[in-house]
């Protein structure tokens, strides 16, 4: 009975979920499960349910919402935001308190670790807010409460955690003097209300974009457009450069930052620069143990520390590869894939990363083709169907793109799957 259009409608008009994005067996999944705790015997009684109780609506997108976040998630970003952030205060004299905004912000991780990052990077209390903001009540509330578990504290890199939390019986409290930047409540990106928002000299908004459809995305854009300062920057996913690169956004050119500007694009920061020691993570596969996956489409895996040996594996080259890239040396990390390839059998994940560095470099026909490349060897690689789909999408090919969105959600249930055994 889940498969019923209707749900999948609501679940558009409500949140602007693409079905095709997640899989229908996520939603319908979902509906089953609000199904039977609702007691409605069928589909049109489920239905009726559902249009007569706002706590009913809420409680099924709660189910369809699966938040997967850590703190530092995509750590090159909170570096150059805390460059970014100094900078963008001596533009404004100090006269005002910079405006920082991380929505969705899921149960809080992401917007902690803004504030984390800047102070870390010698910001005072009263030179930054931030605001989180998501669809979720139960999100937020969690967010609110800031006690983790370790799932929160992925990587190798963890010192943060001694600096900013307490331990408390299985898990962390945050800090206070963090908590205290942030502002959390719940809300909808396409809530009319928010164009009447100020704008933001920083926006968060990742991994979001990815689950609309070509018309939403535009509408949202438009909201994220509005709500970035002129001289503000927009920080997004992995898969969603491509996207906002055809909306007319910019990089800022700093690699693996994720960041781009509204109209001009400030002058490259040092992607050396480094206030505090932040986690490093890359999408490895095969070097490290198999990942907690993310929600679909999503791009993680834990990165071990590189040691150089004088005869090296093809593991530990496939980690030097991953290791260059996430420090900006695209050059070094290109050099490395083709030495890769000269040496060894050829593998998916290193036609992924030349596709990435030719994806960040603007180089889109040929990271097409090295995604493709990638596919061919191992035609469920994750990233590789993530960021093809995306560069069909911002290409316009959107009937390729959710073909490729589709595989991804097959390969993810099926990850799902094999871990529950």
């Amino acid at each position: 009975m889940s498969s019923d259009q209707r749900f999948f409608d609501f679940l558009k008009e409500r949140i602007g979920l693409d079905v095709t994005s997640v899989g229908p067996a996520i939603i319908e999944r979902a509906v089953r499960q609000r199904s039977m705790a609702s007691k409605a015997l069928t589909a049109d009684e489920y239905w009726q349910i559902l249009q007569g109780s706002r706590d009913e609506q809420q409680a099924l997108i709660e189910a369809v919402i699966v938040p997967e976040t850590w703190f530092f998630r995509y750590p090159e970003s909170f570096v150059t935001l805390a460059k970014l952030a100094a900078r963008r205060l001596a533009d404004l004299n100090n006269m005002r308190a910079l405006r920082i905004l991380s929505l969705p912000c899921s149960t809080g991780e992401e917007p902690y670790s803004i504030a984390m990052a800047l102070l870390d990077a010698g910001l005072k209390p009263h030179q930054f807010k931030v605001e989180g903001m998501d669809v979720s009540p139960l999100s937020v509330e969690k967010a609110k409460h800031a006690l983790y578990g370790k799932n929160s504290f992925r990587g190798q890199d963890i010192e943060f955690r001694d600096r900013h939390f307490t331990a408390e019986n299985d898990g962390f409290r945050l800090d206070e003097r963090v908590r205290e930047q942030v502002r959390l409540q719940v809300g909808n990106l396409l809530d009319p209300a928010l164009a009447n928002e100020p704008p933001y000299d920083f926006v968060f908004c990742r991994n979001l974009l990815i689950y609309f459809d070509l018309p939403t995305q535009q509408q949202v854009f438009e909201v994220l457009k509005r709500l970035t300062h002129v001289d503000g920057v927009l920080f997004i996913g992995p898969a969603e450069g491509s996207l906002l690169g055809r909306f007319g956004m910019r990089s800022i050119g700093i690699p693996q930052s994720f960041a781009f500007s509204r109209q001009h694009a400030p002058e490259p920061v040092s992607a050396t620069f480094a206030p505090t020691p932040l986690p490093v993570r890359q999408p490895v596969r095969n070097v490290a143990p198999t990942p907690v996956r993310s929600r679909p489409f999503a791009t993680v895996a834990p990165v071990p520390v590189m040691v150089k040996t004088a005869n090296p594996d093809s593991a530990v080259l496939l980690a030097n590869i991953a290791a260059l890239a996430n420090e900006g040396k695209s050059a070094e990390a290109r050099a490395a894939c083709e030495s890769y390839l000269r040496s060894h059998e050829p593998v998916a994940q290193v036609f992924y990363w030349l596709g990435l560095l030719s994806d960040v470099a603007g180089s889109t026909l040929e990271a097409q083709g090295y995604y493709r490349k990638a596919l061919y060897l191992e035609p469920q690689h994750p990233d590789a169907l993530m960021h093809l789909a995306a560069l069909l999408q911002s290409q316009g090919d959107t009937a390729g793109a959710r073909r490729l969105q589709a595989r991804a959600a097959r390969s993810e249930r099926a990850a799902d799957s094999e871990r529950k055994r």
